[in-house]
Formats: structure tokens, C-alpha cells, sequence
């Protein structure tokens, strides 16, 4: 018996290291997603697969996450033992991890694979319902990110919308809007933490201007909120330029980046990095009536790809 289930990536719209300081990030998953199959196997070990690599541990050995290496792959044997010891069963488990999802760019691919392996691997036993894989699938990619927030896994459980901030948590927002997103990648690579405290650094040298920007965000997060339920493409466009400044102003985007922004919005709604920038990618608004043209102007810049907003979420297949 096979358990199979996959999970979408997602970007960040608006309020990224902003919402670290206490406004709203806004977040949508979209139609790129991770597919985790799982089987029981006869051998008493785990063994998990991926593009990125494969590694086997015995089951005995499963409980010494530290010694598992290379680091990425530690959710997934956390994920295994965890089912494995609470079910009391002593069979080996394969899993096997495909993406759709660009590894490392920002677009929530650890996230997602947390989310679809937890679905799969738990869906062998018994299948869980979306709230539980959100809770466990965040305790897995706590073995190798201490501090997540929760809030990409989140979105990619429950798919669409939601904002995130660090008093109330996440919150799913209802609206759907007609709009896709154009997805280039700088190829530029970036450092998450590094980049964050390159920000943790200009806040403290600058406390008055990084509070002006602050509530300037604020202002874009509930301007843009109103702009989505009315689905005002233009609005909606205008407030993520809008964003991209205050992100220029924090030193996070980068001469490529900036590049490749110009390009886009020469046809786009809108533009902007989505993620910890430094590098990653680009995100463009778009409809029907521009996305061939803008797709045209990046193509000559960079690897990029449609993507549209994911309504579903975690599904099992």
C-alpha cells in the first residue's frame, strides 16, 4: 500500500522582515507543489528520496536526529520516528520526495515538503486531519529551523490566502481573486539568516526611520487587504511597487533584482521580491491581458514560470 500526498509552495505578497517587527505578512500558496509517496518496507530501516539526495537509517538509530546528515533530511526521519513510535510498529519506511517547487529561492519548497511528508507518511497509519499535519509538520522543520514562525506551512496546509504576524499567529482570508503570478528567479544566491540580520543590523542603527517604515508597511498590509476583495488589479499592483521600495530602503534587494523588476513592470500590475531577497526571486502581477508580454520581457533576463493562486492546499491523491 502506497500513501501518497502532495502540498503547494507559496510566496510572500507583502510584509516580509517587516512582520518580524510586528506587522502583517501576507502570503498565498500556489500551483508548484511537493509529492510525498510512502510505503511500508521489510527491511527495519527508513529510507528517504529526493532530488537533492538519499540517505537510509536504521530504525534503531532513527531517534539520533543529530547524527543525521546532510541536515535537510532531518524532518523526514523526524516525521518517520515519530509515526513509527507512536503507532508501536516496527516496519521499515520508504519515502520518496518529488517537487515542482525551485529548491532554495524562497518559495516555501521545505515547507511544503514538511507538509506532504507528514500527510503521506502519517496517512499509512491513519489519515490526519489538515490541523494536525500543520502541527506536526511544524515540529518537523523545527529540527532544522529552531525559530519558524509556522506560517509557510500553514499556508501550504490550508491553501489560498492568510496573513501572519507574530502576536495572533495566521489567519485565512476568503477572497479569490483572478490574477497570476509571474515567478523569475535571479539565480542570485541568498542567505536567509545572513540577510536577516542585515536588517536586524540597519534597525538598530536606524530605530526612528526603520519605525517610520514600519507603519509604513502597516498602512500597504490593510490597504492591500481591502484591494483584494474588491480584486483591484491596478491597487493591488501599486501597493507591492510600494512594498518594493521600503525593501530597497532595508538594503535587501540587489542590482539584479532590480533589473529584473524594471523589466517586468514595464506590462506588469505590480512587482517585487518575494522572500528574504538578497537574491531568490521576483514575483509579478498579472492577468489575462498581460501576462504573455511580460512573460516575453523577463524571458530575456531569466528562468521564470505562470503560477497561479492554490486553493486546495494539502491533498491526498
Amino acid at each position: 500500500m502506497k500513501s501518497i500526498a502532495s502540498a503547494p509552495g507559496k510566496v510572500i505578497l507583502f510584509g516580509e522582515h517587516f512582520v518580524v517587527y510586528g506587522t502583517k505578512a501576507i502570503l498565498c500558496s500556489i500551483d508548484k507543489r511537493i509529492t510525498a509517496s510512502s510505503q511500508f518496507i521489510n527491511e527495519k530501516k527508513a529510507i528517504v528520496k529526493t532530488v537533492l539526495g538519499n540517505k537510509e537509517v536504521r530504525l534503531d538509530e532513527l531517534g539520533n536526529l543529530d547524527s543525521i546528515s546532510p541536515k535537510f533530511l532531518k524532518p523526514f526521519f523526524y516525521i518517520a520516528y515519530d509515526a513509527l513510535r507512536r503507532n508501536s510498529h516496527d516496519k521499515g519506511i520508504e519515502l520518496i520526495l518529488e517537487s515542482e517547487i525551485p529548491h532554495g529561492v524562497g518559495l516555501g519548497s521545505s515547507s511544503a515538503a514538511c507538509v506532504a511528508a507528514t500527510a503521506s507518511v502519517n496517512g499509512l497509519f491513519k489519515k490526519l486531519s489538515k490541523n494536525e499535519i500543520l502541527k506536526k509538520s511544524i515540529e518537523a522543520e523545527k529540527t532544522i529551523f529552531k525559530h519558524t514562525s509556522g506560517a509557510d506551512s500553514a499556508v501550504s496546509v490550508f491553501g489560498g490566502f492568510l496573513t501572519y504576524d507574530t502576536t495572533s499567529g495566521f489567519q485565512e482570508l476568503s477572497f479569490k481573486n483572478n490574477f497570476d503570478l509571474i515567478i523569475a528567479n535571479s539565480a542570485q544566491i541568498h542567505n536567509t539568516q545572513r540577510i536577516v540580520n542585515q536588517v536586524k543590523k540597519f534597525k538598530e542603527k536606524n530605530e526612528n526611520l526603520f519605525n517610520e517604515l514600519c507603519a509604513k508597511e502597516d498602512e500597504i498590509i490593510k490597504n492591500a487587504i481591502h484591494a483584494f476583495t474588491e480584486n483591484n488589479l491596478e491597487k493591488m499592483g501599486m501597493l507591492m511597487s510600494e512594498n518594493q521600495k521600503l525593501l530597497e530602503q532595508i538594503g535587501v534587494s540587489t542590482e539584479k533584482i532590480r533589473t529584473l523588476i524594471n523589466e517586468a513592470t514595464k506590462t506588469a500590475y505590480g512587482s517585487k521580491l518575494t522572500g528574504a531577497g538578497g537574491g531568490g526571486c521576483i514575483i509579478s502581477l498579472v492577468d489575462k491581458n498581460n501576462t504573455e508580454s511580460t512573460l516575453a520581457n523577463l524571458r530575456k533576463l531569466a528562468d521564470c514560470f505562470v503560477a497561479k493562486v492554490d486553493y486546495d492546499g494539502m491533498v491526498y491523491t
